[in-house]
């Protein structure tokens, strides 16, 4: 019933083919199905990942550890802060591994015990290689894992107990799916990488099957990006959901990324194809540090047919929000799960999602596999102002309090460590709260602090004096 399909070209493959790109076009390629026969198919057995075993391309060999059926918190206590109606967190971290990766892990495994391959190479920045080195062991299969530098020690430490063979390559993820490619072109061995792989997509796209479950369609659902893997996975589940004429809304989606590393945002807010840095991709965020986001283009074309949007923030926002999080709803989430938080609280406060709003965010990964970052934030003894002291608004004040100046030239005094498109996007919300205006001289549009601003900047160096 499944085959592969390009998603440009609409060139039809076969359904097992190791390929993650059309042969024709380079586009990528995806599962689709007969959607009239899928009609007649139903969810089976208990609420987990394998309930959903007729969606999904046909595996004999099923490869389990208990993955899925993971709960939908309402978050009570948030909402009344954020003065929101129903807000949700669909929590991955309770996986056998402790994120939403066992899901790819399950189905992926399955299919390499059907080919009979003896061994698995992957390239991670840490969950996806902490989930496929537990499922190789536990099934008798050689795991071979290529990670860049920057890798979280809680992953790196599970990929190392599960026996996985380690090698590092490159400075971030990009690099290490180039060498993970290679490996499996030069020994042969199954091709595990997410973005290298279509099965992980279907394997993803089983969150959307269980919030349909659970709460049925919410009118947003915010999630984190690094490739846009995840995103267009969820979107693809609730379009099947709808294909099958088991629902007949959909949500709306928001993709979040780091402001240091936000290609996809860059490329929504400036309306081009182009989906690539020119700078050196720069956030503690390491699960969606992706600096060519391979599923860049089908995420984008997701949240716009979906009438959603997408959103940078602060590695600051982000850690505020992981805290928060955890205080208030006792779920520890790692940054790139916290990023879905922060979005939400910053588009509460510009009044896109409202308190009629059923809003679901996507947390992807444990805390506990990040140590490194709360050891950094425990260190911290002016934890109170430590958002504040490296808030990028606070830079852009007082930069602009020297001089008024335009964008261009911002980017560049703040080291050219975000997008320039994330610096507008902070430009106009401090225009919003009447700190800076915008003038035009000799065509171009200048920048300059406004009276509240001045007053914004001498309250916080009276707050840090305090301390």
């Amino acid at each position: 019933m499944a085959f592969l399909k390009c998603a440009n070209c609409g060139k039809r493959l076969e359904a097992y083919a190791q390929k993650h790109r059309c042969p024709e076009c380079r586009g990528m390629v995806e599962y689709q199905y007969d959607y009239e026969k899928l009609k007649a198919s139903e969810f089976i057995g208990s609420f987990s990942f394998w309930r959903y075993r007729n969606f999904l391309p046909k595996v004999k060999n099923v490869a389990s550890m208990g993955e899925g059926g993971t709960p939908l918190h309402k978050a009570r206590r948030l909402s009344k802060t954020l003065k929101l109606g129903s807000v949700y967190f669909k929590d991955e971290t309770r996986n056998p591994t402790n994120s939403f990766r066992d899901r790819c892990a399950a189905l992926l495994v399955s299919n390499a015990l059907d080919l009979k391959h003896k061994a698995v190479v992957c390239a991670t920045n840490g969950n996806l290689g902490a989930s496929l080195a537990a499922y190789c062991a536990k099934y008798g299969l050689a795991c071979h894992i290529v990670v860049p530098r920057n890798v979280d020690m809680g992953k790196l430490a599970q990929m190392l107990i599960y026996d996985a063979v380690i090698e590092e390559h490159g400075e971030i993820v990009d690099d290490a799916l180039e060498k993970a490619e290679e490996i499996a072109a030069e020994t042969g061995w199954y091709q595990g990488s997410a973005e290298l792989n279509p099965l992980a997509v279907e394997a993803l796209k089983t969150i959307a099957y269980e919030v349909y479950e659970q709460v049925g369609v919410p009118d947003w659902f915010i999630i984190p990006m690094g490739s846009g893997g995840t995103l267009y996975a969820v979107w693809k589940g609730f379009k099947e959901l709808g294909k099958t004429g088991k629902v007949d809304s959909l949500p709306r989606l928001i993709g979040v990324q780091a402001e240091g590393c936000s290609p996809i945002v860059n490329a929504y807010m400036q309306n081009v194809q182009e989906l690539t840095l020119k700078t050196k991709p720069s956030t503690h965020a390491l699960a969606i540090l992706v600096k060519n986001p391979s599923y860049g283009r089908l995420a984008l074309e997701a949240v716009k047919e979906s009438k959603g949007l997408v959103i940078s923030v602060s590695d600051e926002e982000i850690f505020s929000a992981e805290q928060e999080l955890a205080k208030l709803e006792g779920i520890f989430a790692e940054p790139a799960s916290a990023a879905t938080f922060a979005a939400l609280k910053k588009l509460a406060n510009q009044r896109v999602i409202g308190e009629a709003d059923r809003t679901v965010c996507l947390i992807t990964g444990s805390g506990l596999k990040a140590t490194d970052i709360l050891q950094a934030l425990t260190k911290k003894r002016k934890t109170a102002v430590v958002g504040l002291e490296l808030s990028t608004k606070e830079k852009i004040l007082r930069i602009l309090s020297e001089k008024d100046t335009y964008g261009y030239d911002l980017w560049k005094k703040l080291g050219k460590t975000m997008t320039r498109a994330a610096i507008y996007q902070h430009l106009n919300e401090l225009s919003k709260r009447g700190l800076v205006v915008s003038y035009e001289e000799n065509g171009k549009k200048l920048f300059k602090i406004t009276r509240r601003g001045e007053k914004v900047l001498r309250a916080m160096d009276a707050l840090k004096l305090l301390l």
